[in-house]
């Protein structure tokens, strides 16, 4: 229901009917004031009543939704139609068509070209429109082909206008479907924000407070009440990473691994970037937040911080450990403990970005990650 809500190309369905209607409406004028003309006028009426049948079932497809989310029926209309131009055999002889006497579709015949335009895009609105002129040609014949020619343009300029506006609309209903998607995700992690601030963080704080003034067994109790709140305060804070034309916000993937001793440092605005090398990238962070965990002592503190700065996107992590020493580091390597080589040096080298890291014993360690965005 959503989806029919915000579809964009409802404007266009509806006008491909009234063109259809009126068309056929249209044909049938120009059958009666060519009347006298006409070799056989019951094959002419015929004709009409077949077109009119097919305009009454390809409008009723058209309006509703089992007769755009494919191209079955634009298919069908297009064969339908050929088939109608074939039949003005019926009322008049091929000698005659070639000789000058009109197509009895008339301007009726460019109704599939529309259809596929708007079902399909550029390319179905240049199948459609190609087919049609094929078949006015094979009726016109060769030599009259400078005398369909103006037909042919008008057939050919309709498929692509309408097939560009088609594939724009198209894209902006995606869009504002996404954005719509967002806009009610944000509006309920407020809702949900507002109910767990004026609730839950309020009695973690005081069982923090107070776990801490009892002390003995009760600090662990309100470090853990501490961790929560970090948590939950993280969660509420976190950006959603929406993709975005296959990109998504590394930030939104970072802000979740803050806890009481991890500070997520991020930029305002979004960064950017394809899904596998943020993916990448996060994994790499992860990497170095496991080893400050296993390495840097039991007390120590690290921080995140994303830079973009354009093309590029730097990730840092710093700890305030007890460090170690790069010789330390490639013995490690050497030892067979893959960490740091492949699961940090090795992902971001895979993305084609660089990797420095700077530490000392008693200082610390500071890895920086840089990428292209």
């Amino acid at each position: 229901m959503e989806r029919e809500k915000v579809d964009l190309l409802q404007p266009l369905w509806r006008a491909l009917v009234v063109f259809r209607v009126i068309t056929w409406a249209f044909a049938c004028f120009g059958v009666w004031t060519r009347w006298d003309g006409i070799v056989r006028p019951s094959g002419a009426l015929l004709q009409l009543a077949v077109m009119g049948i097919w305009t009454l079932i390809s409008s009723l497809g058209y309006s509703r939704r089992w007769g755009r989310r494919n191209t079955r029926l634009a298919f069908a209309d297009l064969i339908v139609t050929v088939g109608c131009m074939y039949a003005t055999l019926w009322a008049q002889p091929l000698v005659d068509i070639r000789g000058g006497a009109s197509v009895l579709t008339s301007v009726w015949a460019a109704g599939p070209v529309l259809a596929l335009a708007i079902s399909r895009g550029r390319d179905g609105g240049l199948l459609g429109a190609a087919t049609i002129s094929l078949a006015l040609l094979s009726l016109r014949g060769v030599d009259n082909a400078s005398k369909i020619l103006s037909n042919v343009q008008l057939l050919l300029v309709a498929g692509l206008v309408v097939g560009y506006a088609a594939s724009t609309l198209r894209q902006a209903g995606a869009r504002l479907r996404s954005a719509i998607a967002a806009e009610s995700a944000t509006a309920e992690r407020l809702r949900l924000s507002r109910s767990i601030h004026d609730g839950v963080l309020q009695v973690l704080a005081q069982v923090q407070r107070r776990g801490t003034a009892i002390g003995g067994d009760a600090i662990e109790l309100a470090q853990l009440a501490a961790e929560q709140e970090v948590a939950l305060r993280t969660l509420m804070s976190t950006r959603p990473a929406v993709a975005e034309g296959g990109r998504v916000d590394l930030c939104g993937l970072l802000l979740p691994l803050a806890t009481t001793r991890v500070d997520v440092v991020v930029p305002a605005t979004k960064v950017l970037m394809p899904a596998r090398t943020a993916a990448e990238l996060v994994a790499a962070v992860k990497e170095a937040l496991s080893n400050v965990s296993k390495h840097a002592g039991q007390d120590a503190r690290c921080w995140i911080a994303v830079e973009d700065l354009g093309d590029d996107v730097v990730v840092s992590i710093r700890d305030d450990g007890v460090g170690t020493t790069p010789a330390r580091l490639e013995q490690a390597r050497v030892d067979g403990h893959l960490g740091v080589s492949q699961s940090i040096r090795g992902r971001i080298a895979d993305l084609g970005g660089t990797v420095a890291v700077r530490t000392a014993p008693g200082e610390g360690t500071e890895w920086e990650l840089k990428v292209t965005a």
